[in-house]
C-alpha cells in the first residue's frame, strides 16, 4: 500500500499530538465544522484525554463515535457517553449515532481493530461490504464479545472511506500480525476490505 505509513512505538501523547496537528490543519483549510470519527474500547480514551489539552477551536469540532453499544449513554459500556464526558467540557460537539443521522465527510476517521479483524462494529459475521448502501447499520456481533455483550450501531465501510485520512492505533503483536496480513491481502477480514478500498493517506500507530 503506497498510501500507508506505519509509525512504531508512539505513546499516547505523541498520537494525540499527531491528531492535534491534523485537526489544526483541517480547521485552517475549512471554514465550517470539522468532523472526526473516533473509536471506542479501552485504547482511545487515554489518547483523547491527552487531546483535550490541545489548543484547538473545539467549538468547530464535531466528534462522531465510529460505533457504539446499544446501551444508555450513562452505561459504562457506552462509547458515546465516555466521549461526551471528555470532549464536551472543552467545547466539542459529540454526536449520538443513530440510523437516522446524515453522515458527513470526515477530516479524520480514527479506527481501532479487534483480533478478529473487525473495525468499528463491523465484525466478520456481519460481512461488511465496501459498497454498502447504508451509511449506518445496527448489527449483532457473533459471537458477542463477553466484555461487551450488546448489539451495536456502527458506521459502514463507505462512511469511513468518506474521509480525508484514516488512522489506526494497533496494540499487541497478535493484532499487528492480523493488520499486516490485511495490508498484503492475505485475508479478507473487515479491516482488509476497508484497506483495499482506501485512496486517502492511512497512518497506523503500532
Amino acid at each position: 500500500m503506497d498510501n500507508l505509513t506505519i509509525i512504531e512505538g508512539a505513546d499516547d501523547a505523541q498520537i494525540a499530538a499527531w491528531i492535534e496537528q491534523h485537526l489544526a490543519a483541517a480547521l485552517v483549510a475549512h471554514g465550517g465544522p470539522v468532523e472526526i470519527a473516533v473509536p471506542g474500547g479501552s485504547t482511545p480514551f487515554p489518547i483523547l484525554e491527552q487531546l483535550t489539552r490541545a489548543d484547538l477551536d473545539w467549538s468547530r469540532i464535531v466528534v462522531w463515535p465510529g460505533d457504539d453499544r446499544i446501551v444508555p449513554e450513562d452505561h459504562p459500556a457506552s462509547n458515546t457517553g465516555r466521549i461526551r464526558v471528555l470532549l464536551e467540557p472543552v467545547g466539542a460537539e459529540v454526536v449520538t449515532l443513530t440510523t437516522m443521522e446524515e453522515i458527513p465527510h470526515f477530516a479524520l476517521a480514527w479506527l481501532g481493530m479487534g483480533g478478529d479483524g473487525h473495525i468499528a462494529s463491523l465484525f466478520p459475521n456481519t460481512d461488511p461490504q465496501v459498497d454498502d448502501s447504508s451509511p449506518i447499520r445496527r448489527l449483532t456481533p457473533d459471537p458477542l464479545p463477553p466484555e461487551a455483550p450488546f448489539d451495536r450501531i456502527t458506521l459502514t465501510i463507505p462512511s469511513l472511506l468518506d474521509s480525508d485520512a484514516l488512522m489506526f492505533v494497533i496494540r499487541g503483536a497478535d493484532k499487528r500480525a492480523v493488520f499486516d496480513a490485511a495490508v498484503t491481502g492475505e485475508n479478507n477480514l473487515p479491516v482488509a476490505r476497508l484497506l483495499g478500498a482506501t485512496h486517502q493517506p492511512v497512518t497506523c500507530f503500532a
